[in-house]
């Protein structure tokens, strides 16, 4: 009896042990190859969901509602003979401290998705070794989601993700495709990776604190002072958009966060706006319908 009680506890403390991070949702949309009843693209949407899902990206102990809500949609444009042409779109959320919603903290869209995929074949992460393009790709997002959710809870508290999205960069370069290198553009996984660790963006992350733990974690008991903050990392986000304008992470930060900026502006106590209205018609003016309709 001793000995079944042992085993049921060393595997109840396995499950606790390797525990994963995510809760992911994956869609892959198939309609402009004019193909969408091939078996494959069903398989590769399965395939992926389990590589976020089931594997163990960290070595942190998360409960069920600790988990990260995440999607991520492929849509093929081209699929032949296993060599896919698509785009990615990663949005990731996290739960909102002292209440039962979430604010999304991440929403990019890549248009340099380029991968071979064989239906059925075992997608494997492995730090050291490049597999494809495919596994590379994913995984990349998945630690820049868990560096930029850990830099919402603590300063800079997402270094050691970023810097595993480094190695991925690096690993990656080897296969060649597009959004590793440089020369890929201001809107490649290259650039979103070496502008989370500049020291120019410094204070973008810094806002990414001031926002979600200083201030939406707080307007549970306090809705004033945390919307206080808010204005405040907005105007920490102009400070890095004078230097930077039109930067890969002030663009994703509002593709993010325009909906939830406007409804809480627009609540609550009412505080002085002009400053900060004026700040969000300068760095996302592509959201000033947002911006025209907050009334405080």
């Amino acid at each position: 009896m001793m000995k079944i009680k042992f085993t049921l506890l060393l595997f109840l403390f396995s499950l606790v042990s390797f525990a994963q991070e995510f809760n992911a949702s994956v869609t892959v949309n198939a309609e402009q190859t004019g193909r969408t009843k091939l078996s494959i693209f069903k398989t590769l949407e399965g395939a992926v969901e389990d590589l976020i899902n089931q594997n163990t990206w960290t070595d942190n102990d998360l409960d069920t509602h600790e988990k990260i809500d995440c999607n991520f949609f492929i849509n093929v444009t081209e699929y032949s003979q296993d060599n896919f042409r698509a785009t990615i779109q990663v949005q990731a959320s996290r739960p909102v401290y002292g209440s039962t919603t979430s604010t999304p903290i991440f929403n990019f869209k890549d248009n340099q998705f380029d991968f071979r995929y064989t239906e059925f074949q075992p997608l494997d992460y492995n730090p050291n070794t490049y597999s494809s393009n495919l596994v590379s790709t994913i995984a990349f997002y998945v630690y820049t989601i868990l560096g930029i959710d850990a830099d919402t809870f603590s300063p800079e508290g997402g270094d050691k993700y970023h810097q595993e999205a480094v190695l991925i960069v690096n690993t990656a370069q080897q296969g060649n495709a597009q959004g590793w290198q440089t020369s890929s553009g201001n809107q490649s996984r290259f650039r979103l990776n070496a502008d989370l660790l500049s020291n120019n963006f410094a204070q973008f992350r810094a806002a990414l604190y001031t926002y979600h733990r200083e201030g939406l974690d707080i307007m549970h008991t306090d809705v004033e002072a945390g919307k206080l903050k808010i204005v405040e990392a907005i105007q920490m986000l102009q400070d890095v958009n004078r230097s930077r304008p039109n930067s890969i992470l002030i663009r994703s930060f509002f593709d993010a966060k325009s909906d939830e900026i406007k409804n809480i502006l627009s609540g609550g106590p009412q505080i002085n706006l002009t400053e900060v209205l004026s700040s969000l018609k300068r760095m996302a003016p592509i959201y000033n319908k947002n911006w025209n309709a907050i009334r405080n």
